[in-house]
């Protein structure tokens, strides 16, 4: 694969950036998408989650952004928040070196007015879910004659959420001479409608679409009792993390509630919850305040957490592609994965897709460690101060070892967002901590913080 400083219009200030990232070497989707786009065509990709897409269409976005210009010049639409903040979280990464460069996403679960708000003040990259967006044309709060650029992210997923009359709206509301940038795991019917009515001689570009087969061990099991089975492969497969897929919130919750009543350390994640909880979720799992996630589909797509090595379809999803976007959570980059999936007798017929390529288990040939438990070490304290009060990581790092004592190995993943800090700490010394925080300044300033459940 080449390098991105192959790509001679990339200033050395954003290679420098990039090389402090860890990214050096372009992936696939990365190699064949970035040029055509900066030469201004119309792209039409198909590749998975996982693929490096987000820097396919977020870094030429990001190069060619006028900042002395403070209108929206790019808008990327996304299925999900979860995968919207995931995208603002990457690119704001990759505009550290352009000054000034705001970053605004939009979606549900926070108020409108403090969006519109921010949109007043101006901003150059939009980041958002389709209702939002509709929400903002409607009330005028938001106007998209400045877009120079439209990326739909993961548009077969917005189209299976029924969505489609929506994104054709919202691109009617752009300039006829943007560049629409298409990028969707799935090459459906609906998709080709979209691409027509939407795109100008497209690119078409296809990489990555098939899951590696090496990197992802897939095995099934048959099953009466689905609880009592999944209980008997945590405890022989043992994993550090575990993602479980349910179909249903109901199940999500009642699932949750009978592994946590066993000693698990666990938490859900569905659409019922407010944004706020739904990033807390997703937090506590990925710095390991929880063990456990157990997750409807809102988190098969768009779900970016690091080494999550064990997947299990509690229920079985209900098609192929939700199946394949569920076990992808799993066996990211370089990393490998177990993805295992229950089903009973009168589910033979609606997993044949499942059971014709992956292993048929045996739960006789299972070691079982009954007296395993997939409890945590770490609690997860939350400090109300983040970028826009200026906190920095070092700051925490430093109040915590040097004015509060706390040895720096019992110090977790920190987290920094725009207006709270979240902490990972050994559970020896959390109440510690939050309580040393009542009276102990961090630069001067003190601060309010909490443990999280």
């Amino acid at each position: 694969m080449a390098s991105f400083e192959s790509i001679n219009t990339i200033p050395q200030a954003l290679l420098d950036t990039l090389k402090t990232l860890q990214f050096t070497v372009m992936s696939e989707i990365q190699e064949k998408a970035i040029n055509p786009i900066l030469d201004g065509n119309d792209i039409l990709a198909q590749s998975k989650t996982g693929s490096g897409k987000t820097l396919a269409f977020g870094l030429p976005c990001i190069m060619r952004t006028d900042t002395s210009n403070n209108r929206p010049q790019t808008i990327i639409i996304t299925p999900t928040r979860e995968l919207a903040e995931q995208i603002a979280v990457e690119l704001r990464k990759i505009a550290g070196y352009k000054a000034n460069l705001k970053i605004l996403t939009l979606y549900g679960g926070v108020p409108l007015r403090a969006q519109a708000d921010s949109l007043a003040k101006g901003a150059h990259i939009l980041i958002g879910t389709p209702g939002r967006i509709q929400d903002h044309l409607a009330k005028e709060t938001l106007v998209l004659d400045s877009i120079k650029t439209l990326v739909l992210d993961e548009a077969d997923r917005m189209l299976d959420m029924g969505f489609y009359d929506e994104i054709v709206k919202i691109g009617s509301n752009m300039p006829r001479t943007k560049q629409t940038l298409l990028f969707s795991a799935t090459f459906p019917e609906k998709i080709e409608k979209l691409a027509k009515a939407l795109l100008k001689q497209p690119i078409t570009l296809k990489v990555d679409t098939i899951l590696e087969s090496t990197k992802i061990d897939e095995i099934v099991y048959e099953t009466s009792d689905k609880f009592k089975t999944l209980t008997t492969l945590i405890q022989s497969y043992k994993p550090e993390s575990l993602l479980i897929f349910c179909n249903t919130k109901a199940e999500v919750i009642s699932l949750t509630d009978r592994l946590v009543g066993r000693g698990h350390s666990a938490i859900d994640i569905h659409g019922d919850l407010d944004q706020r909880e739904r990033n807390e979720a997703l937090l506590v799992f990925s710095n390991g305040s929880k063990r456990i996630l157990v997750a409807t589909d809102v988190a098969s797509r768009g779900l970016d957490i690091k080494n999550i090595e064990l997947i299990i379809n509690y229920d079985l999803p209900f098609d192929k592609e939700v199946y394949t976007h569920r076990i992808g959570r799993t066996g990211r980059a370089d990393a490998t994965g177990t993805a295992l999936s229950l089903y009973g007798s009168n589910d033979s017929e609606k997993c044949s897709y499942i059971t014709s390529q992956a292993t048929i288990g045996q739960m006789k040939e299972l070691r079982v460690d009954a007296a395993f438990k997939m409890i945590s070490e770490y609690d997860t304290l939350g400090i109300n101060g983040g970028k826009k009060t200026k906190l920095r990581a070092g700051d925490i790092l430093g109040t915590f070892c040097k004015e509060i004592g706390i040895d720096n190995k019992l110090i977790g993943k920190i987290t920094i967002t725009e207006t709270k800090s979240y902490v990972a700490l050994h559970h020896t010394i959390a109440e510690k901590v939050f309580k040393a925080l009542k009276k102990t300044t961090i630069k001067k300033k003190k601060y309010v913080a909490w443990i999280l459940d």
